[in-house]
């Protein structure tokens, strides 16, 4: 058999480390898998809802990623309703698939007027629209984009847990975990 090329996947601290890592990269790379990531909410009537969104800002130490949405998306709606959501993302060149669990919150107006400072000209354009996103229209292109500030919103995800499967060689997957201080246990993949 041969060496499996990810020696990293082999001990709980290393995998831990290195999903971050990915996570990390996915922040500053726009080729990186967990730039796009899935993020997955309910509506309140308990049907579930999956999209992909990009990955603005990760932070190993407070165990938190952030995403920019509209405030009148219906991923902000289902959030006030049910603040909690999972990610997930599928890194074919690692053969590692990651599944986080996070409590939402929703910061807008001043608590993220810095970030909405750092967002280029052109990208502001998806924090505004007439009619709000999601609403019926007309016909495909009866909108009109109007950045705006006041529309501009971070969800902020606060991980709980983390379950992460390697298929290399050898299958491995580990669960980590917010309250045990991402110790991390070994679980059958």
């Amino acid at each position: 058999m041969n060496a499996d090329p990810h020696p990293w996947a082999a001990e709980l601290a290393s995998l831990h480390a290195q999903v971050w890592t990915r996570l990390l990269r996915g922040v500053h790379d726009r080729h990186a898998a967990a730039r796009h990531l899935t993020l997955a909410t309910v509506t309140p009537a308990g049907m579930p809802q999956a999209r992909t969104v990009v990955l603005r800002a990760a932070d190993m130490a407070a165990g938190s990623l952030d995403i920019h949405t509209d405030l009148h998306s219906a991923k902000v709606a289902q959030v006030r309703a049910t603040p909690f959501a999972a990610l997930h993302v599928w890194d074919s060149a690692a053969h590692l698939q990651l599944r986080l669990e996070a409590e939402v919150a929703i910061l807008t107006g001043a608590e993220v007027a810095h970030i909405w400072a750092r967002v280029p000209a052109p990208s502001r354009l998806a924090y505004g629209s007439t009619p709000a996103t999601g609403q019926p229209i007309a016909h495909s292109l009866a909108y009109r984009k109007t950045p705006d500030p006041a529309s501009f919103a971070v969800l902020r995800l606060n991980i709980g847990a983390m379950d992460v499967v390697h298929l290399g060689p050898d299958h491995r997957r580990a669960r980590f975990m917010r309250a045990d201080g991402w110790a991390g246990e070994w679980l059958a993949p």
